[in-house]
């Protein structure tokens, strides 16, 4: 089940006012401990300190996609421009834009998941339906009619 912030007064923020930052920190956004990582984009499966389920939610491809266009576009762009300025080796194509790639991707990809999260948790994000994720259907939810 998603946690949502509770209703009520403004707390402090715990990711420091910046979803970006908390994103690039790794942070809870309960708490702000840096605990959003079990890997270098792979999400730890609850935040150690607070115990916030970072399974219950959905962040997905769309992290990956949008970048793979976004950075693509950016190195397609950039290469092109050297090329007609330069006309340098084929080589020094590769050996520029293979490592920049790889390098924007992988950053990129560990702050866009994290900023998704962030924003998820702070707009109390639901599946379809407005429901919890973890919730169980009701019987009037069932399609074939059984219980």
């Amino acid at each position: 089940m998603i946690d949502t912030p509770p209703k009520g007064p403004a707390k402090p923020d715990p990711t420091g006012g910046s979803d970006f930052v908390g994103a690039a920190r790794g942070q809870c956004p309960r708490c702000g401990a840096a605990s959003m990582f079990d890997g270098f984009v792979r999400f730890a499966p609850r935040c150690d300190d607070c115990g916030l389920d970072y399974s219950a939610f959905n962040v997905g491809d769309g992290p990956a996609a949008f970048l793979t266009l976004i950075i693509g576009t950016i190195i397609v762009v950039l290469a092109v421009w050297l090329e007609l300025a330069a006309e340098p080796p084929f080589w020094l194509h590769i050996v520029l834009w293979v490592p920049l790639t790889t390098l924007l991707v992988f950053g990129g990809l560990r702050i866009a998941k994290g900023w998704l999260l962030i924003a998820e948790y702070k707009r109390g994000a639901r599946e379809h339906g407005g429901r919890d994720p973890g919730a169980r259907p009701s019987d009037s939810d069932r399609v074939d009619g059984s219980k």
